[in-house]
């Protein structure tokens, strides 16, 4: 059965352990507005929380991922000063920081435009799956800005300096083939195709050990910031957690007995 949590700009559905969360501000190319932030940050906090989630899929209703923040609304967010501006930059930067450190597979179907602090949204992402349509870009030089919520730190890390520097520093929005040349996404599909795609993943994930998928993301993360020793000192214990539970228990019985594993989470 599915499950559904009511918004006014998302939609949160649940069937089983799989959630997906739509952006659904389809007339605005799903860009935000205090209220969609607010709204998102309320979701992400429930789903970290939320035990029994396994994976989780985000993507856009109608012709757009998300266009990232409402050009209309940056008045605002300057009138608000550059404290006030930092204090509701935080507020963004968190939901993504949770989405990149919740111990639960996350995966971005880019369904259309991801621009700015939508693509900076779907770099928070573990997987980022395209349609064939879709084009994804940092514009934000044309208004005198840089990516600044995690699209810089992000990028560079995703596709390396160079490519990072022309992106942002040239404002161009790329096709989601060109996005797949640069390692900015992991598959492109025909957009008829995008979402069974992405809930095929999603299953496929949902079906692993919830645990092992947890600390596997935990210490890749890790790892992507620390030298090489202390990968490994990581590594180790991760792998020290892991062998005290049920679910390596049941997998491995499971292998001996030819038998598809059924993990708890414990």
């Amino acid at each position: 059965m599915s499950a559904a949590a009511s918004y006014q700009f998302l939609t949160l559905d649940r069937d089983g352990g799989v959630a997906t969360l739509t952006l659904n501000r389809p007339a605005a190319l799903n860009a935000w507005h205090q209220p969609m932030r607010a709204e998102l940050r309320d979701a992400v906090r429930a789903l970290v929380e939320d035990d029994d989630l396994r994976v989780l899929v985000i993507t856009g209703a109608g012709r757009a991922f998300s266009a990232g923040e409402d050009v209309r609304g940056m008045q605002g967010l300057a009138d608000l000063g550059t404290r006030g501006f930092r204090r509701v930059a935080r507020g963004i930067h968190n939901v993504f920081d949770e989405l990149e450190a919740i111990e639960v597979p996350v995966i971005a179907a880019i369904n259309g435009v991801a621009a700015g602090g939508g693509l900076e949204l779907a770099l928070s992402c573990d997987f980022r799956l395209a349609a064939s349509g879709a084009r994804l870009g940092f514009p934000e030089n044309n208004v005198g800005l840089i990516p600044g919520s995690g699209g810089c730190s992000r990028l560079v890390k995703l596709i390396g300096l160079a490519q990072a520097k022309r992106l942002v520093m040239t404002g161009e929005m790329v096709s989601a083939e060109r996005a797949l040349e640069l390692g900015l996404v992991e598959e492109v599909l025909a957009p008829e195709r995008l979402m069974d795609r992405a809930r095929e993943l999603a299953g496929q994930l949902a079906g692993k050990a919830p645990l092992a998928l947890g600390l596997a993301k935990v210490v890749l993360n890790a790892c992507a910031n620390v030298d090489p020793d202390t990968g490994r000192n990581l590594e180790r214990l991760g792998q020290s957690i892991l062998k005290k539970t049920e679910d390596h228990l049941e997998g491995a019985q499971a292998f001996v007995e030819k038998r598809k594993p059924r993990f708890k989470g414990r």
